[in-house]
């Protein structure tokens, strides 16, 4: 499996500048699950160099997440989601061979209930 653009790069793409940042995030987190479903297969397949690519995206993704937070007036959610994200980076970090495939369900797990809170907010 080659790395391709995630359908959430391209949705980005065509609607860059039509987009909320509420938008914008919501696709930084399903871009999130399709490198998470892409990284388990290439575990599952054995395929080394595609899963070390995608794990380093998944972290760009999380990271750019973390960067978006204001945690001056975030309050205790930003707090709490600033920690998840480096949380789940240091999960990534330091898996083992052996529970990669499993730190990746974790991380997918994560990401989805964050995307799902998300997703019921309603933008100001």
């Amino acid at each position: 499996m080659a790395v391709a653009q995630t359908n959430a790069a391209l949705v980005m793409q065509e609607n860059s500048t039509d987009m909320t940042s509420h938008q914008v995030i919501s696709l930084l987190l399903d871009g999130a699950l399709e490198r998470v479903a892409q990284a388990k297969k290439a575990i599952a397949d054995g395929n080394d160099e595609d899963k070390l690519i995608l794990l380093g995206k998944i972290k760009a993704i999380i990271n750019g997440l973390r960067n978006s937070l204001n945690l001056q007036d975030g309050g205790d959610i930003a707090d709490n989601l600033d920690a998840l994200y480096e949380y789940m980076i240091g999960r990534i970090n330091d898996a083992s061979t052996i529970e990669e495939y499993a730190v990746v369900t974790e991380v997918g797990k994560l990401l989805t209930e964050v995307k799902v809170g998300w997703d019921e907010l309603t933008p100001a």
